[in-house]
């Protein structure tokens, strides 16, 4: 077999395995997709995927064979007798005698290629055809924003395709009619046959023609234009790019006049002039010119011939990152607040959170995973109703982690172990005496001590599951560890896919690489198979048109059951002179709030933002898809949150784009930025809190929860301002900025951790801590704005240096000029605001106070016994030293401390 036939053979066959492989992925797809109930995506994507490339790739063969075909069928008018075109001839006899199957081997491989780059832009294609009017215009050309959204893109891409196609028709034609003696190159000059040179000439006239439409398209894209001082068309975009754009326009259309004249009467001068003089504008003009007046008259006087760009790049700016309806309030940070304040605001004070997520990662971790196998992955912020009040909570899922299986054999990790299970649940600011978290729900089974209970604790569908496993099988599944023995399990949701028969069996062997699937006599006809479990992997096969946040959280419901909330982003980079912010782009709404239950793997996506364009525009390429938010059980609406991957943006957008005046905006006068906390910006966290009142009087304060993120003024470290994103509901997702007054200094948090640097005190403690195989950890240093006060908290652990159980030792509180630290929030408070700041927390640690130690002592106790007593409370404080029991350590010595006092009155 010659090398040729063999290459063919490899090809062939690697053709075959290939869309082998493909059918089996769509086959499983096909199958998941009916087992979420979504078939309807599934068969819309693929459909249009096998049109668009269809479309794509018959267009391209159909006129690439034509125009080929057509110069290959050209009979010479005379020969020239050149040696050279002797020798051609001998070629295109044998070409002639197969030419339908050369060149149509030619034009299938590269209409496939077309086809295939064509259906990637499946998505592009559906926007084109389902665009939805913005109501806003650009402020350049007057088109409706959606134009730039939906309409661009597709048009972009089907001009470059369009070259492609006449650029590589034109070259085929012109090689067959060089080889079919229609051009002939002589030594002085060439000679080109009447079908030649009509049929190249018009095909140069085509061309011509779309390269002039990609001119018109290049003018729309100055308005993603990077030249000058702001993102979008600015001075030299305007008045010098544009005029050459629209002058390549003109000279294309005289070009490509030209080119007919040369088709029809053989004047080939003007086209060739033309043509090159177009080269030429194209080339030197669009990269020089404009760059030459941006540098030598804008430059010089940029603030004024900037002024109009930069007002339309905030304005755009600001709509594009939802930023639009800001509330502005004015915060006046009064050193006012008392102990009655506090009273107050009780509820704020309770929710003010102590525990950072690390250290309580850690330390759920030792306390609550139970067995090695479980794993606690993140541990996420939410709010309930706990016997009453609205209070903050720190929940994590309890997963199940394969790596960590005590064996890692097959059946184990598709058949025995298949889910996590239950919760660890606490609030935000509680501890234990032993400064551990305390918690609402814990424990395998869970146990609850309030009235939410979990019915159904099972986590099937979560963030670190394997490939797939089977459930209803011979094998037992485990449920969870009971003493020395284990509970079994037999699922009974709706989840995974059913109908287990021998050739359903071979299809899912192959998809997954597992001839044991195959094997097994453990999998019976009405086993599932459930695989695709990792939550945001199956949001984003259903709509894989959005974003997914980062940070999925579980929410437990009125019925107990488990359920992840993910928040879905509609963006784009196509929004006019609006700034571009890292790999987003420059367009972000939260538009859906995805569900997904924790057992059976049912997924509901809701759209949360029903005025976006964009969603609008999916909610009808994919009818059904997409359910109001007004259908979303009740009691997962009430755990919706502001993203926070949304609020960072936002937040960082918003601390250059609060500035609204150009010539502000222009010199920077009033640029915040973000905090920073070990070269890192301060993340924004949630808290429920009472916000200030603001301009509007009607609407009377309560507690929310609230996404805050502190501002401050760029290059310094005192406050500017902070912004506040709310979840509750009527006001979910407004956004409201606190300004401080710019002629009084109010400390930021770097002055605040500087400020608990130099204090002696807090130096020692920490000091102190350090030694003796243990480690200090400053948590997150939080502003709690009260009334119209601001209140800095920030938690302190312990924690061994070889192990990884984290206690909260000490609470720090700034106010004002003053400091304090104690061992819980409550004591730290009352004292800067003396007793009866707070209600004593039930079940908090708290530090004995000096005046209760001092009553204790009898007024009639002689200085001996005294002395006794001193020394009894200095060895135990020793002892507590030694035990690294912190607390004790500060009772006793307060002890001892009152004992001094009354012996010296002696």
């Amino acid at each position: 077999m010659s090398p040729a036939r063999l290459l063919l053979l490899f090809v062939l066959l690697l053709a075959l395995l290939l869309s082998l492989s493909n059918s089996l992925a769509l086959y499983v797809d096909w199958l998941w997709f009916g087992e979420v109930g979504y078939q309807s995506v599934f068969t819309t994507i693929l459909l249009t995927q096998a049109f668009v490339g269809a479309l794509f790739g018959v267009v391209f063969f159909l006129v690439f064979f034509a125009n080929v075909y057509l110069a290959g069928r050209h009979q010479p008018t005379r020969y020239w007798g050149t040696v050279d075109t002797l020798v051609l001839l001998r070629f295109a006899e044998p070409l002639r005698r197969r030419l339908g199957l050369t060149i149509g081997g030619v034009a299938g491989i590269l209409a496939l290629i077309a086809a295939l780059g064509g259906a990637t832009h499946w998505e592009e294609y559906l926007l084109f055809r389902q665009a939805v009017p913005f109501s806003q215009t650009d402020p350049l050309f007057g088109k409706d924003l959606g134009f730039y959204i939906f309409t661009l893109p597709f048009l972009t891409y089907l001009q470059e395709w369009l070259v492609g196609l006449v650029l590589f028709s034109t070259i085929g034609a012109g090689a067959l009619y060089f080889l079919t003696h229609g051009i002939v190159i002589g030594p002085r000059t060439v000679h080109v046959e009447r079908q030649a040179r009509l049929h190249l000439g018009l095909l140069a006239t085509v061309l011509i023609g779309v390269k002039a439409w990609g001119y018109q398209l290049d003018a729309y894209e100055l308005l993603y234009s990077r030249r000058g001082v702001v993102f979008g068309a600015v001075y030299a975009d305007i008045h010098a790019a544009l005029p050459i754009l629209q002058g390549l326009i003109a000279l294309c259309t005289l070009t490509a006049l030209a080119c007919v004249l040369f088709a029809l009467q053989a004047v080939w001068r003007p086209a060739v002039l033309l043509g090159g003089l177009t080269l030429a504008v194209a080339t030197v003009g669009l990269s020089l010119y404009p760059e030459f007046v941006h540098r030598f008259q804008v430059v010089p006087n940029e603030s004024m011939m900037e002024r109009p760009y930069i007002a339309q790049n905030i304005r755009l700016t600001r709509l594009a990152y939802g930023l639009t309806d800001v509330q502005e309030e004015v915060f006046p940070a009064e050193q006012e607040l008392t102990a009655a304040g506090l009273v107050r605001n009780n509820l704020t004070i309770k929710n003010v959170r102590l525990w950072d997520h690390r250290p309580l990662l850690a330390t759920y971790r030792q306390l609550q995973q139970i067995r090695t196998y479980y794993d606690f992955v993140d541990v996420d912020n939410d709010r309930y109703v706990v016997n009453g009040e609205y209070r903050q909570v720190m929940l994590s899922p309890r997963e199940l982690s394969y790596k960590n299986l005590p064996s890692r054999i097959w059946i184990n990790e598709h058949f025995t172990y298949t889910h996590g299970y239950g919760v660890a649940m606490g609030p935000v600011n509680r501890i234990s005496p032993e400064g551990l978290p305390e918690f609402f729900m814990q424990d395998i089974p869970p146990v609850s001590t309030i009235a939410l209970k979990v019915t159904r604790p099972e986590i099937y569908y979560g963030e670190i599951p394997n490939d797939y496993v089977f459930v209803r099988t011979r094998a037992e599944e485990f449920d969870y560890p009971s003493g020395e023995k284990n509970v079994p399990a037999t699922y009974t949701g709706r989840g995974g896919v059913t109908g287990l028969s021998f050739s359903r069996k071979l299809v899912f062997a192959a998809y997954f690489g597992s001839l044991k699937i195959l094997l097994s006599n453990d999998i019976l006809p009405e086993s599932r198979i459930l695989y695709h479990r990792h939550i945001r992997e199956r949001v984003a096969k259903v709509a894989p048109f959005l974003r997914l946040d980062q940070d999925p959280y579980l929410v437990i419901t009125q019925s107990g059951r488990l359920v992840w909330l993910v928040d879905g982003y509609t963006t784009s980079d196509r929004m006019p002179y609006a700034q571009p912010f890292g790999r987003v782009g420059n367009y972000i709404r939260n538009s859906v709030k995805a569900a997904v239950d924790a057992y059976d793997g049912s997924v509901d996506l809701y759209v949360s933002d029903p005025q976006d364009p964009l969603i609008q525009a999916y909610q009808r390429i994919f009818p059904g898809l997409l359910k109001p938010l007004e259908q979303m059980p009740g009691d997962l609406r009430a755990h919706l949150r502001y993203p926070q991957d949304l609020f960072t943006i936002q937040s960082h957008i918003y601390a250059t784009y609060h500035m609204q005046d150009p010539q502000i905006f222009y010199n920077k006068e009033d640029l915040w930025s973000i905090p920073k906390k070990q070269d890192k910006d301060m993340e924004p966290y949630y808290t429920i809190m009472k916000l200030p009142k603001g301009s509007n009087a009607k609407e009377t304060p309560k507690e929310e929860f609230i996404l805050l993120i502190p501002f401050t003024p760029a290059k310094r470290d005192n406050m500017a301002a902070w912004l506040a994103a709310r979840s509750d509901v009527p006001h979910y997702g407004k956004l409201i900025v606190y300004l401080f007054p710019k002629q009084k200094l109010i400390y930021g948090p770097r002055q605040v951790d500087a400020r608990i640097d130099q204090d002696s005190a807090i130096s020692q403690q920490l000091t102190l801590w350090s030694q003796r195989g243990s480690q200090a950890i400053r948590g997150s240093l939080l502003a709690i704005p009260i009334e119209d006060a601001l209140l800095y908290v920030q938690p302190l652990y312990l924690s061994a240096s070889e192990g990884a159980l984290p206690e909260l030792r000490r609470v720090i509180v700034a106010y004002g000029n003053q400091l304090r630290m104690d061992s819980n929030l409550e004591a730290a408070l009352e004292g800067i605001f003396g007793s009866g700041a707070t209600p004593p927390a039930v079940g908090a640690r708290r530090a004995m106070p000096l005046q209760p130690a001092i009553a204790a002592i009898q007024p009639s106790t002689t200085p001996s016994v005294l002395a006794k007593q001193a020394l009894e409370h200095f060895n135990r404080a020793q002892s507590a030293l030694r035990d690294q029991d912190w607390t004790r350590y500060g009772d006793e010595l307060n002890k001892m401390r009152a004992v001094l006092e009354e012996l010296a009155k002696k």
